[in-house]
């Protein structure tokens, strides 16, 4: 109602807003005097205050992505103490809100002409390690300059983008490429790791399978051939739809998708927190793995 009234003074004036809202006007004119003098406001409202600027510097470091369980499960990695039913409440009282996810459209076609590896996953998206489950799988994007294409490689273990391309063609060549990115990046020692995709052609491509076998990697594709096939990857990227594509676009050209995708996949590794795997960062999940690793050799 405050805030109502502060939009809406100078054309109907105070008192007769407040005729019409639940609301005296001496108690709006005791709020904006405490609000022009911080010492006057009482302790929560100096409290709320301080959260304010909190849960704010945290959904814009964020892409604007965070809803309150993000932005309160973030504040408390920062030792702030606080309900996450007041950071919905401030939230609310702010005009922020997170992503909220739309409907997925799916992008690879399945090439029934063409032999696949078998289903060795069985949608169990879960790893012990690192560099023991791999997943991909691409979308599209429009721009200005007509559709590009993102394809994404994810580590299963803590849901890492360990590779990634951006095309203007969706041919075999360029999800091989994001391939090649987290071949170099990782370097998995050959035996242990498996490889798992949708049955789209570019994926049980003949350059795509013989790079899998090269590397030592097993191959494993979906069976079924629906989205649950791969869900995983297919959950990424509807992240990277949701927080990047739909909320910054309209794109103007293929540069400007790479570079956005560049960011968001050094802040989601980085710094993202994800549910799954302990509200924590990718990296950070995997840091403590190592960590563990390391430390028995140690105290030997």
């Amino acid at each position: 109602m405050i805030a109502f009234i502060d939009d809406h003074r100078g054309v109907y004036g105070v008192e007769p807003i407040c005729r019409v809202l639940p609301i005296a006007p001496s108690t709006y004119h005791a709020h904006v005097a405490r609000r022009a003098d911080p010492a006057k406001a009482s302790p929560r409202t100096r409290q709320d205050i301080a959260l304010m600027e909190g849960i704010r510097r945290v959904h814009a470091a964020n892409f604007e992505v965070y809803g309150a369980r993000k932005v309160w499960r973030q504040l408390g990695r920062e030792g702030i103490a606080v309900a996450r039913c007041t950071v919905e409440r401030l939230m609310r009282r702010m005009g922020l809100r997170g992503a909220v996810r739309g409907k997925e459209v799916r992008t690879t076609i399945a090439d029934k002409a063409t032999p696949c590896p078998s289903d060795k996953v069985n949608r169990q998206f879960r790893a012990l390690r690192p560099d023991m489950l791999w997943v991909s799988d691409f979308t599209y994007v429009a721009t200005w300059q007509g559709f590009v294409y993102a394809a994404f490689v994810i580590d299963v273990f803590a849901r890492r983008i360990v590779g990634w391309r951006i095309s203007r063609t969706a041919h075999a060549g360029f999800v091989l490429d994001a391939l090649e990115q987290a071949l170099h990046d990782r370097r998995p020692a050959k035996g242990g790791l498996t490889h798992h995709s949708d049955r789209g052609g570019q994926y049980v491509s003949i350059r795509y399978t013989e790079r899998l076998l090269e590397a030592g990697i097993e191959s494993s594709v979906g069976s079924v051939g629906d989205s649950y096939d791969n869900a995983l990857a297919e959950t990424v990227i509807g992240l990277f739809k949701t927080e990047v594509i739909r909320r910054r676009g309209p794109w103007r050209s293929l540069e400007a998708v790479e570079y956005a995708t560049l960011e968001w996949v050094d802040w989601f590794n980085n710094r993202r927190l994800l549910e799954p795997i302990g509200n924590m960062p990718p990296a950070e999940v995997e840091a403590r793995y190592y960590a563990k690793l390391e430390k028995p050799a140690l105290e030997a």
